[in-house]
């Protein structure tokens, strides 16, 4: 008997995560400066970790609601409304996951029906597309071009939906590139969703992590028409500095709530107490380290795109999030290579581009979530290895 032929073709169709393949190579090596885990260096804020502890000693460990904990959902519905101009009911159109990795899988499963086929733009974080093949849908890549600043064009968008296209996916600020959208940008393609009634999923964990003056983050679901065709997605993780917590949410009309929540009480139940509790400190006094944070990340940011240009790795400069994309292109070698390369000759790791999508071949990820002394070391490292292969 084989095994491997038991298993699901929707899971045999789907590839290991690039990221988590690359560092394998990682693991167990305490000389190696990393900037690839896109995770926070700082822990979560300590009266956000106390909150967890005084629940547990509380006895606060039962079940919640399949939703959530009220409190946390109202507080949920304010921080929304003000963050993002949109206002949801917490009673029925919020919804906590365990993490939003979770919530785009019940979003995805929510919608699709087999063969329904989602539009989404690449580079891009790894989990979107064997999301879609995972809920029986068909993933449709639409590039997003260094020369654009890596911004998704509603052109792009159109030149790929048929009659078989359910749903677009926007993820601003973005895994990998750090690309960010303008308002205007994202007025047209709201436009083209409403003129081809397509369901928007709009992935915005990196809100709050904005850096350049006068840019000011906008929600496509606070958009004229949007609102009742958009599933918001955003979280706890990348903010608050709250990765292990794993927690997320959901905002998005009733009936697509209600069938979010129908798998989530068949698969989750609901997520934890103790991260719900934490995250209801987050949102109520998290504010002035999610500014501290967000300023360290920035200075971080100006460091090291200055640097990759300084040396020849052409690299734009990212909007928001926590990475640096630059182009390793003129190098000769592809990014795996480069990425390979780089970790056995000067102990330092970034992530190979092409395992956020083929756009990214030529690139690599690498996140300045990182010391900033760990920051300078490692680009040295990039200094010498380009010198070694002739960069």
């Amino acid at each position: 008997m084989s095994l491997a032929d038991k298993i699901s073709r929707q899971v045999q169709s789907i590839p290991r995560s690039g990221i988590r393949d690359f560092f394998e190579l990682v693991l167990g090596r305490d000389d190696v400066i990393s900037l690839g885990v896109g995770e926070p260096d700082f822990s979560a804020p300590w009266h956000i970790r106390e909150a967890a502890i005084f629940s547990l000693e509380r006895g606060e460990t039962s079940y919640t609601s399949n939703l959530g904990l009220e409190k946390l959902r109202r507080a949920i519905s304010g921080y929304v409304a003000g963050h993002f101009g949109v206002e949801y009911s917490a009673d029925r159109e919020v919804l906590v996951t365990v993490g939003v990795s979770e919530a785009l899988d019940l979003a995805c499963r929510a919608i699709l029906n087999p063969g329904d086929e989602f539009i989404y733009h690449e580079p891009c974080y790894v989990s979107y597309d064997p999301s879609v093949t995972l809920a029986y849908g068909v993933p449709v890549p639409v590039p997003a071009r260094p020369e654009d600043g890596f911004a998704v064009r509603a052109a792009e968008i159109e030149k790929r939906i048929t009659p078989k296209t359910r749903a677009v996916m926007l993820n601003f600020p973005t895994n990998p590139t750090g690309a960010v959208m303008g308002r205007a940008e994202l007025e047209e393609i709201a436009e083209l969703c409403v003129a081809k009634d397509l369901i928007v999923i709009s992935d915005e964990i990196y809100s709050e992590l904005v850096y350049d003056e006068g840019y000011r983050h906008v929600s496509i679901a606070a958009l004229p028409g949007m609102r009742d065709r958009t599933i918001l997605l955003h979280g706890f993780s990348k903010a608050f500095a709250m990765t292990g917590f794993r927690l997320g949410y959901s905002c998005a009309p009733p009936e697509i709530t209600e069938a979010m929540m129908k798998i989530h009480q068949y698969s989750m139940l609901c997520a934890p107490i103790t991260s719900q509790v934490a995250a209801l400190e987050a949102l109520e006094h998290g504010a002035p380290s999610v500014e501290a944070m967000r300023r360290d990340y920035r200075r971080r940011r100006d460091l090291i795109v200055r640097e990759f240009n300084a040396m020849g790795l052409p690299c734009h400069l990212p909007g928001g999030a926590f990475y640096a994309f630059p182009d390793i292109r003129g190098t000769g070698l592809d990014s795996k290579a480069f990425a390979t390369g780089l970790l056995e000759s000067q102990n330092v790791a970034a992530v190979p581009g092409d395992a956020f999508g083929p756009g990214g071949e030529g690139f690599l990820r690498c996140c300045y979530a990182t010391d900033v002394e760990l920051i300078k070391e490692a680009l040295g490292g990039f200094r010498r290895f380009l010198a070694e292969v002739g960069g």
